[in-house]
């Protein structure tokens, strides 16, 4: 490794410890990646990519002392909740919906196929049916 990685490394390592420690200096102090990267005066990708086992370790760091979930994992858990109840009322709306339709199927089926009998009243003169009559 050259001598710059082995300085971000460094850096990113004492980072770590001032935000643990609760005594930011560069960033707002949260317990994420970017502000693990601004606090180390590195950019936010070379974290991701360069020194990802750092940014895990960070993560570990983070549910060990604080005893808590990472925020990003935090903001993921409640996204998730979310998206599952909104897949719940999507599944629902559409479970209503297709009993609707079958209602209505089944409305139209009755419909159709009524004969007429003596106690149904005259069709009017403007009802022109689907279905043509004896053809």
């Amino acid at each position: 490794m050259n001598q710059q990685h082995e300085d971000e490394r460094s850096r990113i390592r004492a980072a770590m410890d001032r935000l643990l420690a609760g005594q930011p200096t560069r960033s707002n102090g949260s317990l994420t990646a970017v502000a693990l990267a601004a606090e180390a005066g590195v950019h936010r990708m070379a974290l991701q990519k360069r020194h990802a086992d750092l940014k895990e370790e960070f993560y570990a760091r983070v549910r060990m002392e604080t005893h808590q979930a990472p925020e990003v994992e935090r903001r993921l858990r409640q996204e998730v909740v979310r998206l599952k109840g909104a897949l719940k009322d999507s599944r629902a709306a559409e479970a209503k919906a297709r009993h609707r339709a079958e209602q209505i199927a089944l409305a139209a089926a009755v419909l159709i196929l009524r004969q007429p009998d003596g106690q149904d009243q005259p069709v009017p003169d403007n009802v022109i049916p689907l279905r043509p009559s004896g053809d």
